[in-house]
């Protein structure tokens, strides 16, 4: 029997599982979305723990699951809230690192299988840093099984002495805007971003130190004598704004902060190029988007992008903001390159997992994991 038909033959109750999310960054989230719809229509019962934020974003209910609002991890009663969640669960599914600690700890004492994905990395220095190799060594020890949705995190579980740790890449649905869409909903939007007639490169990602946008701020330099000259918009938010405007102004860079956008889809499909110059990245979700919308793509050549982009995007170092600045000239000077690019996207689409292949392959490592469940 397949995995996608095993999870509740005949004389067994439902699957009751839980997916626990923490503030949940937007691959995360969607891919919770995306699991819980799939589960759901395959018959298993669903819950997801996330704040209530996050279900007014991904729409937890709508995908079929209950939802059960969770503090965030700084508040103190997340955990026990967390524990009567997860009661009657017959199994827990947690989602990055934060989440995963909370979930290990509620289910202290319980003998319920606990599966951990981790989608991304944290960042901390100094004794922050030392804090999370701990909780990651807390997390995959309780853990049954780590999925990691890229290689090095395989690898950084493996290290951390997860007992089992797998590759598990995710799928996320393709971005809306990449349908219906003509050449005046693009003319509008460009218009709006201020980049009629001129070149639009397109940043997307919260502003913090390792998104590589002070260094992406350095490589505008590349660019600034070209006529027309390129406008680079970054749609983001998060702690660093005050400093990158204010360098924005100061050096007098073409440069816009938009902030936070729920449109990402339709600016990527305004933009001429998506810049990528984070220090890590798993299964960027940017890269994907950027990829769906036929938007030429340069990246830094770091975490699991390499593997995720193949040869459908140009590839660059970390931190070397020459490097980025000539990337960015060079394509915008070659049209021919450009439209490789878009070619070698499509055909990098087709080897990325379906919905239904990420879900069959969660539900196989389920049954692993869960004893027959008796009718009750």
């Amino acid at each position: 029997m397949s995995p996608a038909s095993s999870h509740s033959p005949h004389g067994q109750s439902p699957l009751r599982t839980v997916q626990v999310l923490g503030g949940g960054n937007a691959g995360s989230s969607q891919h919770v979305r995306s699991l819980a719809a799939g589960l759901v229509a395959r018959g298993v019962r669903v819950t997801v723990c996330a704040p209530t934020d996050a279900d007014s974003a991904y729409d937890f209910t709508g995908a079929g699951a209950e939802h059960v609002p969770i503090p965030r991890s700084s508040d103190p009663g997340s955990v026990a809230a967390l524990r009567a969640a997860c009661s009657n669960a017959d199994l827990v599914h947690a989602h990055g690192l934060h989440a995963s600690f909370r979930a290990a700890l509620a289910l202290s004492g319980r003998r319920t299988p606990l599966i951990v994905t981790w989608h991304n990395r944290a960042y901390a220095e100094g004794p922050r840093a030392q804090l999370l190799r701990v909780l990651e060594r807390r997390v995959v020890k309780a853990a049954a099984v780590v999925l990691g949705t890229s290689s090095d995190l395989v690898d950084r579980a493996r290290r951390r002495g997860a007992r089992d740790a797998r590759l598990s890449a995710v799928a996320l649905p393709a971005p809306r805007g990449t349908l219906g869409r003509d050449e005046s909903d693009r003319c509008k939007t460009r218009a709006e971003l201020g980049a009629t007639d001129r070149p639009l490169l397109m940043a997307v990602g919260n502003l913090y130190r390792h998104r590589g946008y002070d260094v992406l701020l350095d490589a505008v330099r590349a660019w600034r004598g070209l006529d027309p000259e390129p406008l680079l918009v970054i749609a983001g938010e998060g702690p660093l704004r005050a400093e990158l405007q204010g360098r924005i102004e100061n050096e007098g860079l073409p440069v816009r902060l938009i902030g936070r956008r729920d449109d990402v889809d339709e600016l990527l499909l305004a933009a001429d190029l998506a810049l990528l110059p984070s220090r890590w990245e798993s299964r960027s979700v940017l890269a994907q988007e950027a990829l769906h919308a036929r938007v030429p793509l340069i990246a830094t050549a770091v975490g699991g992008v390499p593997e995720l982009v193949g040869d459908a995007a140009e590839l660059v170092p970390y931190g070397d903001a020459v490097a980025l600045g000539r990337a960015v000239v060079r394509l915008l000077g070659d049209p021919e390159r450009r439209e490789a690019l878009r070619e070698r996207g499509v055909r990098q689409l087709a080897t990325w997992p379906t919905e239904d292949e990420t879900v069959a392959q969660v539900l196989s490592v389920y049954d692993e994991f869960t004893r027959p469940r008796p009718l009750t």
